[in-house]
C-alpha cells in the first residue's frame, strides 16, 4: 500500500474512533436514599409532591417491578458491582476493595467518571479512585457511621479524601448537588459518568432550606401531620425532586440533555413505619425487610435522543442489572471475567421487548449473618426454607404455603424458582461464608431485630 494512503486511512480511522466516542452518551445514574417505590406520584404515591419526577417518567420510561435489596450498603455492592450479594458481599460499610465495578469500566472506556453523595462503602481514602471515580465529594467516606457528622445542616463531607465541615447552617445536598452539576459543566464536551448517590431521604428526618423551621430545633413529634406522616419527610422527598431538577436544567442550559440518559432509582424502601398514601390505600415503609415495602423502589429513565417516551414497562428489574444496562448504554462489553447476574434493561428504554429476566433473587445478610435467600416473581415468592408466598394476594407474606400443597400456576412458579435458588447454591465463596441466621428462626421476630439493629447502625449520631 502506498505510504501516503496508509498515513491517509490511518488519520481517517483515528477521526471515526474519536467521533465514535463523541457520539456515546453521557450517563447520570441518581441513586435516592430510602426513598420507596410509595414515594414518587408517577409510581401511584399521593402523600408527596414529585412534578419533576412525574415529568420525568412521562418524557421517558418508568419501571413498575425494580427491586433492590432492602437496605442501602447491599443494594449499592450489587449496583456497581452486577453481581448479587452471595458472590461478593463482605459486611455492612464495606466493598471489597478488589471489586471491578462500572465506574472501572466507563473510566477506562474514556468516559470522565465522577462521585457524589453517599459513600459507605469502607473509609480507605483510596477507595473511590481504586473503584473507578476520577473525583468525588462524599459523606462517610472516610469518617464512618458512627464518627460521621451530619449529611443535611452544617455537613462534614469529603472531597476527593480531603475532610471538610461547615459550620453556617449550610446544606449537605446542597453543597454535593453544586459539586455535581460543577462536574457537569467541566466535563460537558466528553461523555461522563456521574453517579449521584443522594443523601436525602434518609433519616433523621429534618427541615430542608425550603422548610419554614430550617435551622431552628424542635421536637420530631412537632412534625407529625394528622395523617402520621413526618413533615419534614414530605419535605425532603419534594427537596430530591427539585434536586433532580436542578440537574435537568443544568444539562438544558448546556445543550447536552440530548444525549444524557438519566436513570433515577431508589436505594431500598422507604424507612420502617413511615405511613404513605397510594390513592386510597395506606402503604407502610419496610427498609430492612425482605419484603415488597423493603425492596420495591422507583425506577424511571429518560434519554430525549433515544429512549422510548410515557411507557410503564412491567418487566422485572433488580439492582443487579445495572452494570451490564450502563456496559450497553457506552456501547461496550461486559468484561468476561465478572460473573455477571444481571442482564441489560436498555432494549425495554428504547421500547424495545428486550430480554427480560423471569425472575429476581436475593442474598441478604447486612450483617454477615444472613437474613434472608429467595428468588421471587412479581406474583410467587420462594425462600430457601422452603416457605412459598402468593404476593397477589399476601404481599406483606404472612402466611407462607408449602409447595408440597400447590397446584397449577403456583406449584409451576415454585418449580421456576427452586432452579433459580439451585444456581447459587454454591456460589458464596467459602473464604467469606456465614452461617444462616434469619429466616429459619421463623422470622418476622428476630428478623425484625435484626433489621432494627441494621437502621440504627445506618443512622447518623444526632
Amino acid at each position: 500500500m502506498d505510504k501516503y494512503l496508509l498515513i491517509g486511512w490511518l488519520a481517517l480511522s483515528v477521526t471515526v474512533i474519536h467521533a465514535a466516542e463523541a457520539k456515546r452518551p453521557n450517563i447520570v445514574l441518581i441513586l435516592a436514599d430510602d426513598m420507596g417505590y410509595e414515594c414518587v406520584g408517577a409510581d401511584g404515591g399521593t402523600s408527596y409532591k414529585t412534578p419533576v419526577l412525574d415529568k420525568l417518567a412521562a418524557d421517558g420510561v418508568r419501571f413498575a417491578a425494580c427491586y433492590a435489596q432492602p437496605v442501602c450498603t447491599p443494594t449499592r455492592v450489587q449496583i456497581m458491582t452486577g453481581m448479587y450479594n452471595v458472590r461478593n458481599y463482605l459486611d455492612f460499610g464495606q466493598m471489597d476493595a478488589g471489586s471491578l465495578t462500572f465506574a472501572n469500566i466507563l473510566k477506562k472506556a474514556g468516559y470522565a467518571t465522577c462521585m457524589a453523595g453517599k459513600w459507605q462503602l469502607g473509609t480507605d481514602p483510596e477507595l473511590p479512585k481504586k473503584f473507578g471515580f476520577d473525583e468525588y465529594c462524599l459523606w462517610q467516606h472516610t469518617r464512618a457511621a458512627r464518627e460521621a457528622p451530619s449529611r443535611y445542616m452544617n455537613p462534614g463531607l469529603e472531597i476527593n479524601g480531603v475532610r471538610k465541615d461547615w459550620t453556617d447552617k449550610e446544606y449537605g445536598p446542597d453543597i454535593v448537588s453544586d459539586y455535581a452539576l460543577d462536574f457537569i459543566q467541566r466535563e460537558k464536551d466528553a461523555p461522563f459518568f456521574l453517579y449521584y448517590t443522594l443523601m436525602l431521604t434518609h433519616a433523621p428526618f429534618q427541615a430542608t432550606p425550603d422548610s419554614p423551621d430550617y435551622g431552628e430545633k424542635k421536637g420530631v413529634k412537632d412534625f407529625l401531620r394528622s395523617d402520621g406522616i413526618h413533615e419534614h419527610f414530605s419535605d425532603m422527598v419534594e427537596y430530591t425532586d427539585k434536586l433532580v431538577g436542578k440537574l435537568l436544567a443544568k444539562l438544558d442550559e448546556l445543550g447536552i440533555r440530548d444525549n444524557t440518559i438519566v436513570i433515577f432509582l431508589g436505594d431500598n424502601g422507604t424507612q420502617r413505619g413511615v405511613p404513605s398514601m397510594m390513592g386510597d390505600r395506606k402503604f407502610i415503609g419496610g427498609k430492612g425487610l425482605p419484603t415488597d415495602a423493603g425492596m420495591h423502589v422507583p425506577l424511571i429513565v429518560s434519554w430525549p435522543a433515544k429512549s422510548a417516551v410515557g411507557k410503564v414497562s412491567t418487566d422485572l428489574v433488580d439492582t443487579s442489572d445495572f452494570l451490564p444496562t450502563l456496559c450497553d448504554i457506552a456501547g461496550i462489553p461486559v468484561p468476561e471475567e465478572l460473573s455477571v447476574d444481571g442482564r441489560s434493561f436498555l432494549p425495554q428504554v428504547l421500547g424495545e421487548k428486550g430480554n427480560p429476566r423471569d425472575w429476581y433473587y436475593s442474598w441478604y445478610a447486612p450483617k454477615a449473618e444472613i437474613v434472608a435467600e429467595f428468588a421471587a416473581t412479581r406474583d410467587f415468592k420462594l425462600s430457601c426454607t422452603g416457605d412459598f408466598y402468593d404476593l397477589r394476594t399476601d404481599i406483606e407474606e404472612q402466611h407462607p404455603l408449602k409447595v408440597s400443597a400447590l397446584s397449577g400456576e403456583a406449584a409451576a412458579a415454585a418449580k421456576l424458582l427452586q432452579g433459580a435458588l439451585d444456581q447459587y447454591k454454591d456460589a458464596r465463596p467459602a473464604a467469606i461464608t456465614r452461617p444462616f441466621g434469619g429466616q429459619k428462626q421463623k422470622g418476622k421476630k428476630s428478623a425484625g431485630k435484626t433489621v432494627d439493629a441494621i437502621n440504627k447502625t445506618d443512622e447518623e449520631n444526632p
